[in-house]
């Protein structure tokens, strides 16, 4: 009987020893995997700051004046004037529509104590 107990703790221990073992590597792939996307936030966060700064430096109003200058018999643009905007009391909304509530059927989920058994 105390062999069987022996033999029996042994082959707990060592399918433990297996489990702890798997787990083990298992934890180093994701710790791994986890350092990889870091790394790849870190670039990602990289690049879009210097996009970000070409998207700003592209976008100087100084530059776009120029550029507007320079193609402005092919592009035709005009400058903006005050009298070009509308006001708030120009636009039209649509009309309010009425709803009709008749034959309308009462679907609440509250029953009369009558109804009930």
């Amino acid at each position: 009987m105390r062999s069987m107990i022996f033999f029996l703790t042994t082959l707990a221990v060592i399918g433990l020893a297996v489990w702890a073992y798997r787990e083990n590597y298992r934890t180093q792939d994701v710790i791994a995997q986890t350092e990889r996307l870091q790394r790849e936030i870190g670039e990602a966060r990289s690049r879009l700051a210097v996009l970000r700064a070409e998207w700003a430096y592209l976008n100087r109003p100084d530059r776009l004046r120029d550029l507007a200058e320079l193609n402005f018999d092919r592009l035709q643009l005009l400058q903006l004037r005050p009298d070009q905007f509308g006001k708030i009391d120009q636009v039209s909304y649509p009309p309010a529509e009425k709803i009709d509530f008749t034959g309308v059927v009462d679907v609440s989920s509250q029953t009369d104590a009558e109804d009930w058994p």
